[in-house]
């Protein structure tokens, strides 16, 4: 007796085979078989007739870590079929929590209303989200950018020999804890302070336990091919796997960079390095404001670089800065402008949806104190979309073997305390936008190969070996969608819109998604790494 039966569905099993007709039966949370099940029975028996049966998607690049405390649903990830979210992205776990990084960590959980820091631990943390429950399986990495800001705060400078032991022995808690592996985001204060002979020694612990370096690189403009180079090093140094985030060539000056940045991965793999990356299929990224700013900004933290911005000589040095760089950096903002770089969530909402070069206009101000304006007005916590990605780029990129698909988004809703603002509308349509845009109309990759991305890819770069597959043993995380019809709605000025034509989502064999619908089940299980 199944408690599940999927009939005639067109089975894309995750491994990039061609599509085959077969029924699957489910147990628990087990696929049990895969074959012709016309004889046997079911608690809960669906007719996939004309609909395409896959495994659950697993999106590697999530900052679900927050949302999941506010709304466990994972609405705008699991209606389009993300069974699995990897979080503690870009060296920003909300975990470890020392007596140094309370008031920060504290600070950052004040856009969640009514989340309360009552962890220190990764295992208290992700006990308290098994405390609550989710909709989506979970799968946390470690935040080299948190636990630099557990240990020194936001100086710029090397670890004392103390210091390092101390991150070391943070890391190797963590991953005692569950942690998969060890993050990274190295344009993001205060982990873009640490060099590279700092965070490989934070990674060969993550390595030492069977772990991954996870990175948001030092650059992905000007200093692109430099920053690809130093993940990879990093990687071999600490024998770790290493996994490159939202894998792009920013800026129109770099569009078709992407040759060079994805030959280094081939000559990598070719030399025995485990590096592969993930990607969204969007021409926008999401960050806040502040990244456009050198490190100098943010030293000793938001109250200091507050301080900072009101210095008319700061502003000056800032502007000449953004224009012309440093040595080993380049804002954000060259290949992109202001014209380019949309405010998303604001206390001003009318600043919502604008570009900062029209917020500029508002004011009569010039456009780049208007950035500092903002930056100092709310305590640098000024999201922004910015338009960034060539076309070209994109779908080189995506039909690399090498490259599977992750959000960079959050698991948020369309109502709710998190349906605020405009974010990227890659949090409601990553995954859909790659099988309706770039598989059914522009026929960038086939059908089966866009399922591997999103399944059985990143199941074994996360090593989730009980997940990603259609096969008997397997945990029964199933998505039924409709090939013809599975598209993305949502828009940069529109996001809070669902996706169209998934039918069916199953999280550890629980129906979670029914005729496109959330049932409010929470089976989703935060997963523990064992070395």
């Amino acid at each position: 007796m199944y408690t599940l039966i999927i009939r005639h569905g067109k089975v894309i099993d995750g491994g990039g085979n061609p599509w085959f007709r077969a029924d699957v039966g489910v147990v628990g949370d087990t696929i049990r078989a895969v074959g012709r099940l016309a004889s046997e029975s079911a608690d809960v028996t669906i007719d996939a007739e004309g609909m395409a049966l896959s495994p659950g998607f697993i999106d590697i690049h999530t900052h679900s870590d927050g949302p999941l405390l506010v709304q466990g649903e994972g609405h705008s990830h699991i209606r389009q079929g993300v069974t699995t979210n990897v979080i503690g992205n870009c060296g920003g776990s909300l975990a470890p929590v020392t007596a140094k990084s309370r008031e920060y960590a504290a600070g950052r959980l004040g856009e969640f209303e009514g989340v309360e820091l009552d962890w220190s631990t990764l295992g208290e943390y992700l006990d308290r989200l098994e405390r609550q429950g989710v909709s989506v399986n979970v799968v946390p990495l470690v935040g080299q950018g948190t636990i630099r800001g557990s240990v020194m705060g936001f100086a710029d400078r090397p670890p004392a020999d103390s210091e390092l032991d101390e991150m070391r022995n943070l890391v190797a808690a963590a991953m005692q804890d569950g942690a998969y592996g060890l993050s990274s985001g190295l344009i993001y204060v205060p982990g873009s302070y640490a060099g590279i002979d700092e965070v490989a020694e934070l990674a060969a612990v993550a390595a030492s336990y069977g772990g991954s370096y996870n990175s948001h690189i030092r650059g992905e403009n000007d200093t692109l091919l430099d920053a690809v180079a130093e993940a990879i090093e990093i990687g071999r140094r600490a024998g770790a796997p290493v996994q490159i985030a939202h894998f792009k060539a920013m800026g129109r000056h770099m569009w078709g960079r992407s040759v060079d940045s994805l030959r280094l991965v081939d000559e990598s793999r070719a030399a025995g390095v485990d590096v592969t990356c993930d990607q969204y299929p969007y021409n926008a990224s999401a960050t806040g404001l502040g990244a456009y700013m050198p490190a100098w900004l943010h030293v000793g933290g938001p109250d200091a670089m507050v301080e900072r911005l009101k210095d008319p000589a700061a502003r000056a040095k800032l502007r000449k800065e953004i224009l012309d760089g440093l040595p080993g950096w380049v804002s954000l903002h060259k290949g992109v402008g202001w014209d380019n770089t949309m405010v998303t969530n604001c206390p001003n909402h009318e600043l919502e949806g604008l570009t900062v070069s029209q917020i500029a206009t508002q004011r009569g101000a010039d456009d780049f104190d208007t950035a500092f304006d903002l930056l100092l007005e709310y305590k640098g916590r000024v999201p922004v979309v910015y338009f960034t990605i060539g076309d070209e780029d994109i779908e080189r990129i995506m039909r690399h073997p090498a490259v599977m698909v992750g959000s960079d988004s959050s698991a948020i809703a369309a109502e709710g305390p998190l349906a605020r603002g405009k974010p990227h509308p890659r949090s409601f349509g990553t995954f859909v936008r790659v099988l309706g845009h770039y598989v059914r109309e522009k026929k960038t990759i086939t059908l089966e190969e866009a399922v591997r991305k999103m399944t059985s890819f990143p199941a074994e770069r996360m090593r989730l070996y009980d997940r990603g597959l259609i096969r008997p043993g397997m945990k029964a995380d199933l998505v039924v969608f409709d090939p013809e019809t599975v598209s993305d709605n949502a828009t940069y000025t529109d996001p809070f819109q669902y996706p169209s034509g998934i039918a069916h989502v199953f999280v550890n064999g629980k129906h979670t998604i029914k005729d496109s619908q959330h049932l409010g089940t929470k089976a989703g299980a935060v997963l523990r790494w064992q070395a």
